[in-house]
């Protein structure tokens, strides 16, 4: 059913992922399909690396990681983006296209105040991709 399961990932928060990964994996192990670990991030230092060199190598452990804790086939794909505040969606959503996702998984928060006036990722994926977004909150 699923072949190419991409998983936005925020090196930043990677410690509110644990339910999405989890998640991620077991449908990837039941469909026999490969995950692909996705950052966005600008050319510009950051918190997460003075370049997005350093930025890759960190997404690139981070992937490598859990393909052995879960037994998963992974792979990593850094997008470098001007602003990645601004650019998330069209990133994400291209990307998608570019890897020939057929699903993604992300991590999503509790909707508040705020979802009223500014739309979430996850929803944009889900309007702008022709694919299945599954939204995992926790």
């Amino acid at each position: 059913m699923f072949n190419k399961i991409m998983v936005p990932v925020d090196l930043a928060h990677a410690d509110k992922l644990t339910r999405a990964l989890k998640t991620t994996a077991d449908i990837a192990k039941l469909y026999n399909a490969s995950v692909v670990y996705v950052g966005v991030t600008s050319s510009l230092p950051g918190a997460l690396g003075h370049n997005p060199k350093e930025f890759e190598a960190k997404l690139k452990a981070f992937a490598e990681k859990q393909s052995a804790s879960h037994g998963v086939t992974s792979e990593c794909r850094t997008v470098i983006s001007h602003d990645p505040s601004v650019d998330l969606d069209r990133s994400l959503a291209r990307t998608v296209s570019e890897l020939g996702c057929d699903l993604v998984v992300m991590a999503t928060h509790v909707p508040n105040l705020a979802d009223h006036f500014m739309h979430s990722h996850g929803g944009q994926l889900a309007t702008h991709t022709d694919v299945s977004v599954f939204l995992i909150r926790g």
